[in-house]
C-alpha cells in the first residue's frame, strides 16, 4: 500500500519534511530556491526530487514531472512563503508585488489539487495591520475551493516535545466537501512552565538535549573539520535517545537512514577571544551576556529561539547562538540542532553559518509531525512504517560554496547572495569579524 504524498515550497533544510515524513508522508518534491540549502535538503532526503529554482513561474505539471508523479493524487503542500509587504488602506496586501510568493503558493497547491495544504509563518503576521492580510489569504483560498480551520493559531515548539520556545503561526486547509485539519493539542508542559494544572508530562530541558553531548572543544580536529569520531558519550535522557536513534521509535513513521551514530558532525568549533569566554563564564544562566547580547541557556530550561542570523542583503552575519550552560563558548550547530528536535542522521551544511541559517530558518521537526499528523488523521489515514533504511545522499553536498551548488543544480547563482566557502581561515575569520561587530 503506498503511502501519502506531500510536496514542500521553500523547503529550506527540511525542517517541514523531516515533521511530515516522521508523521508517515512521503515528501515526494521539495522547491528551496537557494543552491546551498537545496543541496543540504538533497543529502538528508535522497528519494525526494529537489527544484532549485523559485516557484515564480514554476506549475504543479512541472513539480509533478520532477518527482515523476504522473496523475498521482498530491495529499498535502506545505510550506512557509516569505511575505514582506503590506499595501497602503485601500489596497489589498496580497496585491502588493513583494507578495508575489504568497500567491504563487495559493496558485501552486490549485494546480496540484491537492486534498491538504499547510501554511506556515511568523508569528508577527497575525497582529496589527498584517490580520487583514490573513483575511484575503483565507478569502484567496475559498476562491480555489479550500476551507480553513478557524480561528487560525499560532503554536509553540516548546508545547509539542521541544526544549525550545519558537512560536509560529500555522493555517490548516482541506478541498471544500474534506474534513478540515484540527490543531495539535499540547503533548507536554514545557521545562520552564511555573506549575499549573495541566498533567501533561513536563517537556524537554536543554540539559536533556545537549547533556550527552560530548564537548567540541576537546577534539582538536573540529577546528578544521565539522566531524570528528567519537568513543565516549554522556548518558542520554529520553529525548537525547530519540535524536541518536538508540531506539526504533525514534523513526516514528519516517524511511530509516543508514548512517553512523558514533561520529559527532555538525560540529565546527568557534575560536572565541579569552575575554569572551570569560564574559561567558560571568553570565548566569538564563541571562543575556551584556557586551554580546547572546542568551545563555539555562540548564533546566528552554533554549530561547534559535534564529537565523542574516542573509548576504543584509550583511550575511553569523546567527547568534546561544552561549552553552555549561561550557564558555557558544553552542555548536549540532547543539543548535538538538535544541530544534533534527536528529543526530540530519546533517546540515558544513559552515557555522551556512547551517546556523539552516537550522535558524526551520520549523523544528516535532511541530511539523504534529501538525502533520492532524492532518493524517483529518483525511482518515493510517500511517504505515517503512521497513527498508536508505542511505544518505554525497557528502559533497554538505560542502558546496553558492557557485558550486548552483553549478549542481544548473541554476544561477540567487542575487543578494554571498558565497561562504569552506576552509578554516574563511571560517574563523568570518566568525571574529561577527563576533567584533557584536562586541
Amino acid at each position: 500500500m503506498s503511502r501519502p504524498i506531500g510536496v514542500d515550497l521553500f523547503a529550506g533544510a527540511g525542517g517541514l519534511s523531516l515533521g511530515f515524513e516522521q508523521a508517515g508522508f512521503d515528501v515526494v518534491a521539495a522547491v528551496e530556491i537557494d543552491p546551498i540549502h537545496a543541496a543540504v535538503h538533497s543529502f538528508n532526503f535522497p528519494n525526494c526530487s529537489v527544484l532549485a529554482r523559485s516557484v515564480k513561474q514554476l506549475t504543479g505539471k512541472q513539480i509533478r514531472t520532477a518527482a515523476g508523479i504522473g496523475n498521482r493524487k498530491v495529499d498535502v503542500v506545505f510550506g512557509g512563503a516569505p511575505c514582506q509587504g503590506f499595501s497602503m488602506i485601500g489596497q489589498r496586501a496580497l496585491d502588493d508585488p513583494r507578495n508575489t510568493l504568497v500567491r504563487d503558493f495559493v496558485r501552486i497547491v490549485d494546480e496540484l489539487r491537492a486534498d491538504y495544504f499547510v501554511f506556515e509563518n511568523v508569528k508577527g503576521l497575525t497582529v496589527g495591520k498584517h490580520r487583514a492580510f490573513l483575511n484575503e489569504l483565507i478569502e484567496a483560498f475559498a476562491a480555489k475551493g479550500y476551507s480553513i480551520q478557524e480561528p487560525w493559531r499560532v503554536l509553540d515548539a516548546a508545547d509539542y516535545g521541544v526544549p525550545q520556545h519558537r512560536e509560529r503561526l500555522f493555517l490548516l486547509g482541506a478541498r471544500k466537501g474534506l474534513k478540515v485539519p484540527s490543531y495539535p493539542l499540547p503533548i507536554c508542559r514545557p521545562a520552564d512552565s511555573k506549575g499549573g494544572l495541566s498533567d501533561l508530562p513536563i517537556g524537554p530541558s536543554c540539559v536533556d538535549a545537549l547533556g550527552d553531548l560530548p564537548d567540541a572543544e576537546g577534539f582538536e580536529v573540529l577546528k578544521v573539520s565539522d566531524e570528528t569520531k567519537v568513543s565516549r558519550w554522556g548518558k542520554p535522557s529520553a529525548y537525547a535517545r530519540e535524536m541518536r536513534g538508540m531506539d526504533n521509535s525514534a523513526w516514528r513513521f519516517s524511511c530509516p537512514r543508514e548512517w553512523n551514530p558514533a561520529v559527532l558532525t555538525s560540529s565546527l568549533r568557534t575560536d572565541h577571544s579569552e575575554i569572551s569566554r570569560r564574559r561567558f563564564a560571568e553570565t548566569q544562566p538564563g541571562e543575556v551576556e551584556p557586551i554580546s547580547r547572546f542568551f545563555k541557556l539555562p540548564p533546566k530550561g528552554l533554549s530561547n529561539t534559535l534564529r537565523a542570523g542574516t542573509d548576504a542583503a543584509r550583511g550575511a552575519f553569523t546567527s547568534p547562538r546561544p552561549i552553552h550552560y555549561k561550557h564558555p563558548r557558544c553552542i555548536t550547530v549540532r547543539e543548535m540542532a538538538r535544541l530544534h528536535g533534527f536528529p543526530d542522521w540530519f546533517r546540515f551544511h558544513e559552515t557555522k553559518w551556512h547551517g546556523a541559517r539552516q537550522i535558524g530558518n526551520a520549523v523544528p521537526p516535532p511541530l511539523g509531525r504534529a501538525v502533520a499528523s492532524e492532518v493524517m488523521r483529518a483525511a482518515g489515514l493510517v500511517p504505515s512504517p517503512v521497513g527498508q533504511a536508505i542511505g544518505l545522499g554525497d557528502p559533497d553536498l554538505l560542502r558546496l560554496g553558492m557557485a558550486e551548488a548552483a553549478e549542481r543544480f544548473d541554476v544561477v547563482v540567487p542575487i543578494g547572495r554571498r558565497d561562504r566557502k569552506s576552509g578554516a581561515t574563511k571560517r574563523k575569520q568570518a566568525d571574529i569579524e561577527a563576533e567584533r561587530l557584536r562586541a
